[in-house]
């Protein structure tokens, strides 16, 4: 069964939305967006000004929209650089709708919430009430949460909001990628979707200048942890084989080519108080460990690190079917738990490509009051424990 390419503009139809019984809450970071939209807060000129608003903005990667938990998400970042001698005071950023009356408002970011999501590039801060001077750079990482099934619009555009000025971006789409919906990369029950969507996780803020881009290839990778009895092992905490991951199957997540396999990197002894330290030292060829990289058509690539070694059943150039076992899951490369590393991008290099978001065909997770809920075409968020085996099966946890 090959996987299947969902039209973005389908997504309000979720399945979650309709009845969810136990909505996760939103990612870290990430700014809920209701049904309605609220007229426009900044007041925009009549007419550009002269000289313009010398304050770059521009969003390198557009983003797609995606439904998890019962939302539906955009992802992605704004690049700002003021280029003045003068310092820029960013009091807010807007999202509105440009093809809505008077660009209504679908989010403002201010105070905290907007600082919280600033990264200044370079040494230099922003401070505690954010400015940029001088040619300087910063990054917004910006995560919108649709409540209820609502649908973002298919553009979107941004005022940021200055001290007497507001200073006004390009428009940018909401579809760029066409949305796969793919089979688990790992079988069985008690999984945890660590370090995803949150700005607090390492992956969100993985900008990385790789072949000459700043990109961010982790936009939606997740460490995919399993956890027994609220623990992630039981034992030795300095052994590989005490975690309840180490040695779990990863298996093709859809039909495709691979065009990567690489094997022969020891595991790492996992991180304690003690330490950590790699068992070999980090380079853009190493930090991956042993690895399995899945061309699934469209530019699209389904990247597996950290594989355990010798455990890899394919080999550069082979044909694979959804579900067909590829490895097994590790402790190589730049790890320090047993875990497997997922993520979609749009180029086969680890770092040297941009994340790309994906749904999983199905799976189920446990709910607060203990109860298993389904999901259908969604992207997998933390904090639950995700069981991927189909209702009522046999198969072994």
């Amino acid at each position: 069964m090959v996987s299947t390419t969902v039209l973005a503009c389908l997504l309000a139809s979720t399945a979650a939305a309709a009845g969810r019984v136990d909505t996760p809450p939103i990612p870290a970071g990430c700014e809920s967006v209701g049904r309605g939209t609220a007229p426009a807060t900044a007041r925009v000129p009549g007419e550009p000004p002269f000289p313009p608003v010398q304050l770059e903005i521009r969003t390198p990667f557009e983003p797609t929209a995606f439904p998890a938990g019962g939302r539906n998400y955009l992802v992605y970042e704004l690049h700002l650089q003021n280029f003045t001698e003068a310092p820029m005071a960013l009091r807010g950023i807007e999202v509105f709708d440009p093809d809505s009356a008077e660009g209504r408002s679908i989010a403002t970011l201010a105070g905290p919430g907007l600082f919280d999501k600033l990264v200044p590039i370079g040494a230099e801060t922003l401070g505690s009430d954010p400015s940029l001077g001088s040619d300087q750079r910063a990054v917004a990482f910006l995560c919108l949460a649709f409540d209820g099934g609502s649908t973002p619009p298919n553009r979107i555009g941004h005022r940021v909001l200055l001290d007497g000025a507001v200073a006004i971006g390009p428009t940018i789409g909401t579809h760029h990628d066409p949305l796969k919906v793919l089979g688990p990369p790992v079988r069985g029950t008690d999984w945890i979707a660590d370090n995803g969507l949150s700005i607090t996780a390492h992956h969100r803020k993985g900008l990385v200048v790789a072949g000459g881009l700043a990109q961010i290839s982790r936009r939606y990778a997740i460490d995919w942890k399993r956890s027994r009895d609220g623990a992630f092992f039981a034992g030795d905490a300095r052994a590989v084989r005490s975690y309840h991951a180490y040695g779990a199957d990863v298996v093709a997540v859809a039909d495709a080519a691979v065009v990567l396999a690489k094997d022969g990197f020891p595991d790492n002894i996992p991180r304690t108080a003690a330490g950590f330290e790699t068992a070999v030292p980090m380079t853009m060829e190493t930090v991956a460990g042993n690895a399995v990289v899945l061309d699934l058509g469209d530019g699209q690539f389904a990247y597996y690190a950290h594989l355990k070694p010798g455990s890899l059943r394919v080999r550069t150039g082979d044909r694979v079917r959804r579900g067909q076992p590829l490895a097994k899951v590790g402790n190589s490369g730049d790890s320090r738990w047993p875990h497997l590393h997922f993520q979609v991008t749009n180029g086969p290099g680890i770092l040297a490509s941009e994340g790309i978001p994906y749904l999983i065909d199905h799976y189920r997770t446990r709910t607060a009051s203990g109860d298993w809920e389904s999901h259908a075409h969604e992207f997998p968020l933390g904090d639950r424990v995700i069981d991927f085996r189909a209702p009522d099966s046999a198969e072994q946890p």
